[in-house]
């Protein structure tokens, strides 16, 4: 029943399913163990992630697109996701794991994510694995900001961008403020002398209006 269950949240059913069982087997229980699996899926993985990237930020410098990509199969990413796909209780743990929590450690539900998607890609191919891996990380590869995919607040990000391309950094400075002392509402000019742009920001803070401001540049950039 909880493979079933598996089935129908990962949206893929195996034709072969002594892999999916090889996948969720961990070394410590027995051989054939998910290592190899592992090995396989986390290429598999990586080229889905980069692909999805390229098509959905042309404006990221390739050093930019390394870093996202990093930051979404990283460990921390990789066993979020398999906590969501309920993992855990499916792995083949040997006794010494089970009884040291092994089911919620989050290198070995990392590795068995990993190593699923090497199995799908064994038994259904790489269109099969690149519908697992975009149904998996939507949440995640759906993201349009940027900033959200890096990591990174819009002021650093629009900084980082810049200096890439040789343009001087934007200056920022406060162009109103309304309300009592005591909740002032800012609003904040970002001006990007070369390329002729310039974006007003608000915020209930001076640092809230310049990072709005710096979304809006960095925004407008990747539209020219």
């Amino acid at each position: 029943m909880q493979a079933d269950a598996l089935t129908t949240r990962l949206g893929y059913r195996f034709k072969n399913p002594a892999l999916l069982r090889t996948a969720l087997t961990h070394r410590s229980h027995s051989s054939p163990h998910n290592e190899r699996l592992e090995f396989l899926g986390d290429s598999v993985l990586n080229c889905i992630v980069a692909d999805a990237l390229y098509e959905r930020f042309p404006q990221l410098t390739e050093g930019e697109l390394s870093r996202a990509r990093a930051i979404i199969v990283r460990q921390q990413s990789l066993f979020e996701r398999a906590c969501e796909l309920e993992l855990g209780a499916l792995l083949h743990l040997g006794e010494g794991e089970v009884r040291s929590g092994g089911a919620q450690r989050p290198s070995i539900l990392a590795d068995a994510l990993e190593a699923l998607v090497g199995a799908v890609y064994l038994d259904g191919g790489f269109s099969a694995a690149r519908k697992l891996v975009h149904r998996v990380f939507r949440p995640v590869l759906a993201r349009s900001d940027p900033a959200a995919v890096l990591g990174k607040d819009a002021k650093t990000l629009l900084q980082e961008h810049l200096q890439g391309r040789h343009i001087a950094l934007p200056r920022y400075n406060i162009v109103g403020t309304e309300g009592e002392a005591h909740r002032q509402n800012f609003t904040v000019e970002c001006v990007i002398a070369q390329l002729s742009i310039r974006t007003l920001g608000e915020g209930l803070s001076r640092r809230a209006a310049e990072q709005q401001a710096a979304r809006l540049a960095y925004d407008r950039i990747a539209a020219q």
